[in-house]
């Protein structure tokens, strides 16, 4: 169902371009359809804040649900920006006091690079906590990625987060392992999940939390959700990740190591790059450390062509299913089939 453009986010333009359904607010107006308003809260760096954008509003877009998609992104002051980035949210993100002076139904909160296992250090820290109180008392569902989730974890469960052995980064298999969940209904009970991160809360920190997992792997569990079964949606990894969304990450380590901010060179993410794909970053290393290549000469065009994306389907499975749950908790006189299970004396607790 199409999103509706209803600021000047150059976002909409670009997801138009791209073959998405945007209506304008005139057209929006003239339509008589549900209407559904999700925040996005952008934690994101600036290199990859406004495609986070386009990633999180794509997926809403292509939810098969009767409704009208609002999408309002606002972020937290307390996040350093550069002049790009700053101009960016000055004149289309909305402050957190509009954000709760109008009301959401949804919410969706992103991942952010921190890459210490302590969130205190994070100069974010007590904002973030501010938004996700609102949103358990205010809000019907909200839905976290990867350093959001380790958030809500330690904010609302005293359950923190633990630094792994190094990087997780690649795309991994997981499998279902609660098939009855609203939320995994129509999805391949195996599918694959892209990470990126240092740190994890582990199955056992889950289950001492009373969280249910819904999606597990060698890795650790991908997707869960709170003890009430859809208040909080939590995700591990990245689902929302663009087919070269790692492959730009590896070229932003590649400038981390050039810029002396890391003091190796990257390894590959797992299980996403060919053979082929492997010998031409090599060779680019190569060339680049011995000063024949430069930045531009980073092969990202040619190695984008070939990358699969094994995790697009089943992540807009799940979100199409989150936006069902959600569109039909707030709106009472709308059939039920989508939520056979859930209790109709407590539409966030699902029937045992």
């Amino acid at each position: 169902m199409p999103l509706i453009a209803h600021s000047n986010l150059p976002a909409f333009a670009r997801l138009e371009t791209e073959g998405e359904t945007v209506l304008s607010q005139d057209r929006a107006n003239h339509q008589v359809i549900r209407e559904l308003h999700i925040g996005l809260l952008n934690l994101m760096p600036d290199a990859a804040l406004e495609a986070t954008e386009r990633q999180f509003f794509r997926l809403v877009g292509h939810s098969n649900q009767i409704a009208q998609f609002y999408l309002h992104p606002f972020t937290l002051d307390s996040i350093e920006r550069g002049e790009k980035a700053g101009k960016h949210i000055s004149e289309h993100y909305q402050p957190f006091d509009d954000i709760k002076s109008q009301g959401l139904d949804a919410l969706i909160i992103t991942g952010a690079h921190v890459e210490q296992a302590d969130l205190q250090l994070a100069p974010f820290y007590q904002d973030l906590e501010a938004v996700i109180d609102w949103s358990y008392e205010n809000v019907t569902s909200t839905l976290c990625s990867c350093l959001a989730t380790h958030a809500v974890m330690e904010f609302r469960y005293q359950q923190k987060r633990q630094a792994m052995n190094g990087k997780c980064w690649g795309v991994f298999k997981h499998q279902i392992v609660n098939r009855s969940h609203p939320l995994m209904s129509g999805v391949n009970t195996n599918f694959n999940v892209p990470h990126s991160r240092f740190n994890e809360i582990t199955k056992t920190q889950f289950k001492t939390a009373g969280i249910e997992v819904l999606v597990d792997s060698d890795i650790g569990a991908h997707l869960c959700v709170s003890e009430d079964l859809l208040r909080i949606v939590l995700f591990q990894g990245h689902p929302e990740y663009d087919t070269i969304s790692l492959l730009k990450e590896y070229k932003r380590e590649i400038i981390s190591y050039l810029s002396n901010v890391r003091t190796d060179y990257p390894d590959f993410p797992q299980h996403y790059l060919s053979a082929q794909n492997k010998a031409i970053l090599n060779e680019y290393e190569i060339k680049l450390l011995a000063g024949e290549f430069t930045l531009d000469d980073f092969p990202e065009t040619l190695i984008s062509k070939t990358l699969d994306n094994t995790w697009h389907d089943a992540t807009r499975q799940i979100i199409s299913n989150w936006i069902g749950c959600v569109y039909q908790t707030t709106h009472e006189d709308v059939k039920k089939p989508f939520m056979d299970g859930i209790d109709p004396a407590d539409p966030l607790k699902i029937k045992t």
